[in-house]
């Protein structure tokens, strides 16, 4: 058992301290209780206590921060976690390569970073392939990415339009016998879509978009019979299709085309016993090495602090009472 030790370390300013750790400590019992340690602060000096090794790991997180910190990175309680999940696997070097990677910038300023190394893994395999896949729980910004990074090749002119699709499994084959025209019949399956395209570019620019044909949100069934060139193409919520539908997607991009598949391979909407068109595909596709499998796991979930904690907890769940593992191991 490692012996109880002390550390201290200059933080240089107040600043420095409200940068790492927030307003009121709020970040400190969050190092405090996933490290095991004790932190006080006399002045500018911050004071580790704890077990040896718990010290030496603090230390590092602590020393990493700042120096992101001094170099203008935006810490935030999401860089703090993934950071000590890093210095427990020994890969807290790696933090410099997410800290300043900008994907994009909102219509408002605001710039879109990856958050862990999944993500910078994720968005790089987009770049360099024709093709990608996503797997991954909620919260993992599959989607959000991959709309950040069609708005960024519109804006560069390397595609010249942006087709988005997901299936409407909820409505089945009966989209016909809604109410309303295409767009309400399907609004509330493509929801999801245009709120993160609204923080891409801003309602009116995705009004003038939409109504020039440059941006084009859909059913899957609307993809049938066509051929997408020169076109950044989304399909979201992929574990919902059917072999046939998948199959049939990805014979529909063409030449200058880009297209990212993402989902969740822990849910699915199909009905008992039908297998998901997105696993199938993974299976035999997994071998092309022109083609990107992103697996992206519970410590890429950047959302809430707690949508991590339920995900966790919904996979012990299912393990303990069905046997299965519903994990995303890498």
């Amino acid at each position: 058992m490692s012996e109880e030790t002390s550390a201290v370390l200059s933080l240089e300013s107040l600043e420095n301290y409200l940068s790492l750790f927030g307003a009121n400590d709020r970040n400190v019992p969050l190092l405090e209780g996933e490290l095991c340690v004790a932190l006080s602060v006399r002045g500018a000096d911050l004071k580790i206590t704890g077990p040896d090794e718990n010290v030496a790991m603090a230390m590092s997180v602590v020393e990493k921060l700042k120096s992101l910190v001094l170099r203008h990175a935006q810490i935030d309680r999401t860089t703090l976690r993934y950071a000590i999940a890093l210095v427990k696997t020994g890969d807290l070097d790696q933090l410099d390569d997410i800290a300043f990677e900008v994907v994009a910038i909102t219509q408002r300023g605001r710039p879109i970073r990856c958050k862990t190394l999944g993500q910078y893994r994720y968005v790089n395999a987009i770049r360099s392939h024709e093709l990608t896949f996503a797997l991954g729980p909620a919260g993992t910004g599959k989607t959000y990415l991959a709309m950040a990074l069609a708005v960024v090749a519109l804006r560069n002119k390397e595609v010249q339009r942006i087709v988005l699709t997901r299936p409407a499994v909820e409505a089945g084959e009966k989209l016909g016998f809604l109410p309303g025209d295409l767009n309400q019949k399907v609004d509330p399956y493509l929801r999801p879509l245009y709120d993160a395209l609204y923080d891409m570019m801003g309602a009116d620019a995705y009004q003038r978009l939409q109504e020039r044909g440059i941006l084009e949100i859909a059913p899957l069934a609307y993809m049938r019979g066509r051929t997408l060139a020169e076109s950044f193409i989304i399909l979201d919520e992929a574990q919902n299709t059917t072999p046939e539908q998948m199959k049939m997607f990805l014979t529909r991009f063409g030449t200058g085309s880009r297209v990212v598949v993402t989902g969740d391979d822990t849910q699915t909407d199909l009905p008992a016993g039908k297998q998901s068109g997105l696993l199938q595909a993974v299976d035999v596709l997994k071998d092309i090495p022109e083609i990107a499998i992103v697996q992206l796991t519970h410590s890429d979930i950047v959302r809430h602090d707690l949508v991590q904690t339920v995900v966790k907890a919904y996979e012990s769940y299912e393990r303990e009472h069905t046997g299965r593992h519903t994990g995303h191991d890498a």
